[in-house]
């Protein structure tokens, strides 16, 4: 009887001319059909928060000039959001590109990689770098288009068209990178006469655009931009020459392997130069860590700590047993020491915001004892090293050892590089190291590979491995992960003596065949499977390569698996 006054009170009707977005926060918004989920949501106040410039719609990504053509889930999407971040510094690239293109049609810019203050350091070829009074004109032409809040015109045209449009504007790494694509389309964009491909969303027009600013660096010019944590503000420029110095070196490791784009990288795997291209960005590697082994032994006679700091998934643990293998083969013998032995008991661990305990923290650690420790190992005298016990939470008594004449302290960990870690040890005895996955090789010259998309996606893989993780999990917990970066390890990497890039051009296209089975199982409807299908749509650019030829000492072997460092250790006699 139930289920027949159930079907009575149940009919066709005919569409209603309007739809409703449901809201996070339980409000119902309710318009006309096919409104852009942008003018759903100039309804909310936004007044003193982060501006929105983007939303997620029945859980996919959309922008904001995405039309609300059913009842939907509406999520706000703004610029201190990861998301929100990147769709607002992408539409920042295109309106620079735009007012160049204006200002000097017969030159060539590439946007090259990221700058920790937030920007992007940038450079001009055919022509020797732009001077101060050129830079002011490229921000005015900026300021000029973003005043007359010019649309973003979004198309997607047929992939010949694209290759075609590229060919007549001398784009040629755009070029190369489209001959690989699989899709037989290309969305583009458009603002005033200037058309460019662009991987992601945009900001529906310039007004959008007002928080930036051109700053000469180097030979080129870093673009300014907000950071998250501060969305409508400028973080105080810093300079880094040494980071600029490693990021140069690799472009010129490019030049040396012939390959300056995904596109060509593709190329060279069509042409089967792929044992080529590893066997050589291999050599590099090793000649790097080679000459940082060189630099330590040049002051042998001084230093008797190294130590060793970088970001998640950089590969620190592969390049410090690379480093020390070089030292032993130059008669000096490194002696590894564990940062972790010296938290402090758990009790006293700072907590963070959930409550739980901050083993990141810098107050996580007894820098009193390890600077003692450090200390009077380096005078000669034998010390009785922690043990920390992680199941009850305490310190225990470790090995007592004294360092010989010959042997070196090795310390890694994430606060290597700050100065307070140590700051009563003579900084002459210290020689300090920065590694992270610096990544110069970029899809072409406007659209840049993230150094962090780079150490996601080892991380995803090296956690399904060792740690049986799915790709959700890791994804989940990223964003915990770069907060702690970007308070711990970011600012001080300048601090460093010499800097390794862990980067190899060829890791992602050997790390694809792994990567991608792990992404497609992360649920649709969740937050990370927003992420997932972003790296996913990244990783479509990259020709998948077989690992087999990949050497086993390999910094990516850390991530893939087979790594004949895994089991390496340091034999040591101290009596």
């Amino acid at each position: 009887m139930e289920s027949e006054n159930l079907a009575e009170r149940i009919s066709f009707v005919s569409m209603r001319p309007t739809v409703e977005a449901h809201l996070p926060d339980g409000r119902v918004l309710c318009g006309p059909r096919n409104c852009t989920v942008g003018e759903f949501l100039q309804v909310i106040s936004n007044k003193d928060k982060p501006p929105i410039v983007g939303a997620i719609v029945n859980g996919e990504l959309r922008e904001l000039t995405y039309p609300i053509k059913m009842d939907a889930c509406v999520r706000p999407v703004a610029m201190d959001d990861p998301d929100g971040a990147r769709i607002y510094r992408r539409s920042l690239i295109f309106l620079l590109e735009t007012a160049f293109s204006i200002i000097f049609p017969k030159s060539s810019l590439s946007v090259d990689h990221s700058v920790g203050s937030g920007g992007f350091y940038c450079r001009v070829s055919d022509r020797s770098p732009l001077s101060k009074t050129e830079l002011e004109t490229l921000e005015a032409m900026m300021w000029e288009l973003i005043e007359k809040d010019l649309p973003f015109c979004r198309k997607q045209v047929p992939l010949t068209e694209a290759i075609q449009y590229f060919q007549e504007e001398g784009e040629e790494d755009k070029v190369r990178l489209l001959s690989h694509r699989q899709k037989n389309y290309l969305t583009m964009y458009q603002l005033g006469n200037h058309r460019d491909y662009h991987h992601g969303y945009m900001v529906p027009s310039t007004g959008y655009l007002r928080w930036f600013q051109l700053v000469p660096t180097g030979e080129g010019f870093t673009m300014r931009f907000p950071r998250r944590y501060a969305p409508t503000q400028l973080s105080p420029m810093v300079n880094y020459p040494k980071l600029l110095e490693t990021f140069q070196q690799y472009g010129n490791w490019l030049e040396r392997l012939g390959i300056s784009s995904v596109g060509a990288l593709n190329d060279a795997i069509k042409q089967n130069r792929v044992d080529e291209i590893i066997l050589v960005s291999e050599a590099l590697h090793e000649q790097d860590v080679s000459e940082i082994a060189a630099q330590i032994l040049k002051r042998s006679h001084e230093v008797r700590v190294v130590m060793i700091a970088g970001p998640s998934a950089s590969g620190k643990t592969t390049f410090s047993k690379r480093l020390s293998i070089q030292l032993l083969a130059s008669g000096v013998a490194p002696f590894p020491i564990e940062l972790d032995n010296y938290f402090v008991d758990r009790e006293h661990t700072p907590l963070n915001k959930e409550g739980t305990p901050d083993f990141e923290s810098f107050r996580a650690l007894d820098r009193e004892k390890l600077s003692s420790n450090l200390h009077d190992l380096i005078s000669g005298k034998k010390v009785t090293l922690p043990k920390y016990n992680f199941i009850t939470g305490f310190r225990e008594l470790g090995e007592t050892i004294h360092l010989h004449s010959n042997e070196i302290i090795i310390l890694e960990g994430i606060h290597g590089l700050n100065p307070d870690l140590i700051s009563h040890l003579d900084p002459r005895f210290t020689f300090r190291i920065y590694v992270s996955a610096l990544t110069q090789l970029n899809l072409d010259r406007h659209n840049r590979v993230s150094t962090t998309d780079t150490r996601l996606i080892r991380r995803i893989v090296r956690d399904a491995r060792e740690r049986g993780y799915t790709a959700q999990q890791t994804i989940q917990r990223w964003e915990s992960v770069r907060q702690g970066e970007k308070q711990n390890i970011f600012p001080f990497q300048e601090n460093a003596d010499v800097m390794f890039n862990s980067a190899l051009v060829y890791e992602l296209s050997a790390i694809k065949p792994l990567v991608e089975p792990l992404l497609r199982q992360v649920p649709y409807g969740t937050d990370e499977y927003i992420e997932a299908k972003r790296l996913l749509a990244f990783l479509e650019w990259f020709l998948p390569i077989e690992s087999d030829v990949i050497p086993e000492n390999s910094i990516l072997r850390e991530f893939i698996g087979q790594s004949i460092l895994r089991e390496f250790t340091l034999w040591h006699n101290h009596r």
